[in-house]
């Protein structure tokens, strides 16, 4: 039969075998990494703890090394990864005094989540073929009425939500040349717009487990299994699962929505100022729905991919597994379009990048690198109290110190080889002070997640769209970006910071939950009465929504200002 042989009417390219046989083997993976892992628990693992300070610092170096190469973008941090976990496993085979084969050097990798990401980007990638990205585009603007600020306002919030069931990298590489495309025609700067979907993007992003790379490797590492297996059987009950993250996430990032479009507003006055008219019935035409059939089908099984995600604590089919049958039953239904075009969506660099750091992670914990940097964290939360009345005390510091830490170290590292390195220590402070884990997850996910925002660096989905708008001749420098992500990394912190301490803190004793409620209900309430107040005074929901009295305050002191100016010493008397 030769390679391209017809079936059921169809032509099927030898690249559609070729990659139906990468996901075989990435699923296949998954199950014997557990099965080789279990097997070589039985009968010895081929790691071992190294003890050894010498291994400490070596590890330590490396490390930095990688960390230095993806900060100054000397090589691609796809190639600092490897080298990273190449010289990692060298140095663990030089203190184990041990060779290791490439297959034990694969049990390293958390195949979970590089099934995860890849079965999503699959299904993202068949999905932009339908033209149902370049669609929403121009919904939004039709629904804008023609006013840049309200596009705006969609045009993130339409990013977040997106971001939170799909990956924001990949959101963010298919509506990256969408908005350009879209700011040409209404005569906008696309850099303001590009930067402030990216910075939604990763807000939205961080409401639930699959939304960004952090939360996908904390969902992964931070499992009752993965505890488990990390040697932690006494905090299995605080191993999260996708429902957890919508749970604790969703109402923190809630709160941070009003005020960082506010500040959005505000900074960007001049750019998102105005109104753009131009002929809708030709944009629609243009940017209209170009397979409403292959839609129907992606669409109804994306659907079911995101309720079997929400159905994990039931089903217990793990989400990777999900997302790979998921991509398997798109790729099978839309079999009349060769593979190149949905695998053109998928960014495997970040795959590999993924890969190369979770064997560089690993190996470092086996030259106690991870330990290390636990045992150092751990003296820091002991300052704050020991005894038992301290507990509250140490929680809260701790509760601060990594939600703190996470968001300023993720602004300038990128939050992904952070949040690697930090899911084993945050297991430690947990084990070694008798601390809930739950909340240190959380803080982890929030400030990873939220500090990705601080710098163009800090989250991959910051990189792509920079790289692709710099493709399209729009260029974004690090100082620019900074200037609008930094703030917006401080505010939501903030935020979050205050609805950790009534939620974990606060609420400890059995009120976690109260909390959420009263928080969630009173953000509702201010954004209803922010709305309502906006529009008494004739401004739409977009305005409305940023309606802050600032320039009528502004317009009442000045007025005040000029009469006391004006007054006459005469008319006094």
């Amino acid at each position: 039969m030769k390679a391209s042989a017809t079936l059921g009417g169809h032509r099927r390219h030898i690249s559609q075998y070729i990659a139906m046989g990468l996901l075989a083997f990435t699923g296949t993976m998954m199950f014997t990494t557990g099965s080789m892992a279990s097997g070589s628990s039985s009968g010895g693992s081929p790691f071992a703890d190294i003890d050894n300070s010498q291994a400490v610092w070596v590890g330590l170096a490396i490390l930095l090394g990688v960390y230095a190469l993806i900060i100054t973008e000397v090589v691609h941090r796809t190639l600092a990864a490897a080298l990273g976990g190449l010289l990692a496993i060298m140095a663990l085979s030089f203190y184990s005094e041990k060779a290791f084969t490439l297959g034990e050097v694969t049990t390293l990798i958390d195949w979970e989540t590089i099934g995860l990401l890849l079965g999503m980007m699959v299904m993202v990638g068949i999905l932009s073929h339908t033209g149902l990205f370049e669609w929403f585009a121009v919904q939004a603007y039709k629904r804008s009425g023609g006013s840049v600020w309200t596009l705006v306002v969609i045009l993130c919030s339409v990013t977040a939500v997106l971001s939170a069931f799909l990956d924001n990298v990949t959101t963010m590489l298919l509506l990256t040349p969408v908005t350009i495309q879209l700011a040409k025609v209404l005569d906008l700067k696309p850099i303001p717009l590009l930067i402030s979907e990216v910075l939604f993007s990763n807000i939205g992003g961080a409401a639930t487990m699959i939304g960004d790379p952090p939360n996908i490797m904390i969902g992964s590492g931070l499992s009752a299994a993965a505890i488990e297996k990390a040697g932690y059987p006494d905090l299995m009950n605080a191993g999260v699962s996708f429902n957890d993250f919508i749970i604790e996430m969703a109402p923190g990032i809630l709160m941070t929505i009003v005020p960082s479009f506010m500040f959005i507003k505000w900074f960007y006055a001049e750019e998102f100022s105005g109104s753009r008219v131009r002929d809708i019935a030709e944009l629609e035409s243009k940017y209209g729905i170009k397979d409403e059939a292959m839609l129907k089908v992606s669409g109804a099984i994306l659907i079911l991919v995101v309720v079997n995600f929400f159905l994990h604590p039931v089903t217990h089919i793990a989400v990777s597994w999900i997302a790979l049958v998921g991509a398997v039953l798109m790729l099978l239904a839309t079999d009349r379009h060769e593979l190149e075009k949905p695998l053109e969506h998928v960014e495997w660099t970040t795959l590999l990048f993924f890969a190369g750091l979770f064997v560089l992670v690993h190996a470092l914990q086996y030259l106690g690198v991870i330990s290390f940097i636990g045992e150092y964290v751990t003296k820091g939360i002991e300052l704050f109290g020991t005894d038992a009345e301290g507990d509250v005390v140490r929680l809260a510091a701790a509760i601060m110190i990594i939600l703190w830490v996470s968001a300023i170290a993720s602004a300038f590292i990128d939050n992904i080889p952070y949040t690697a390195t930090m899911i084993p220590v945050v297991m430690q402070i947990a084990h070694d002070l008798n601390i809930d884990l739950n909340p240190l997850i959380w803080a982890l996910a929030f400030g990873a997640c939220l500090g990705g925002n601080g710098t163009l660096i800090g989250a991959s989905a910051n990189v792509v769209t920079a790289g692709m708008s710099e493709e399209a001749g729009y260029p974004i420098s690090f100082n620019e970006f900074f200037k609008a992500g930094f703030p917006i990394m401080i505010l939501t912190t903030a935020i979050v910071s205050l609805y950790m301490m009534l939620v974990y803190v606060v609420g400890a004793d059995g009120g976690a939950t109260t909390w959420k409620l009263v928080l969630v209900g009173l953000t509702m309430f201010g954004i209803i009465f922010q709305v309502s107040r906006g529009r008494s005074k004739g401004k739409s929901f977009a305005d409305s929504l940023v309606d802050d009295d600032a320039q009528e305050i502004k317009e009442f002191v000045e007025s005040f200002v000029d009469k006391v100016a004006n007054r006459s010493p005469e008319s006094e008397e």
